[in-house]
């Protein structure tokens, strides 16, 4: 849809759509009917908050178990969904979206 109102927050289509382009406030007391599980899913949940599983303090005493235990951390957000399961591919350095490396 276009956006050709002149205002950031507005009613569309028949009154069948509010459009929000601005800053959406509630005030103590305000009620919201309707939105049970709306704030509270994750992307790609089942309307519950993902929690991470725990994980101890590291002990670690050296740079290949502390490298362990990060890694450990590392698969429990992407489990729990806090972080992309997979790296997205990278552009080849010779094309222009790719990220600059400072050489």
């Amino acid at each position: 849809m276009e956006h050709t109102s002149n205002t950031k927050n507005f009613v569309a289509h028949g009154g069948g759509e509010w459009v929000i382009g601005g800053k959406l406030t509630f005030l103590p007391g305000a009620v919201v009917e309707g939105g049970e599980g709306l704030f509270d899913t994750m992307p790609g949940g089942d309307n519950a908050v993902a929690q991470l599983p725990f994980i101890p303090d590291s002990t670690a005493t050296n740079v290949a178990t502390l490298r362990e235990n990060y890694n450990r951390l590392l698969a429990a957000m992407r489990t729990a969904g806090l972080m992309q399961a997979e790296q997205p591919e990278t552009p080849a350095p010779d094309t222009p979206d790719a990220p600059d490396t400072g050489t």
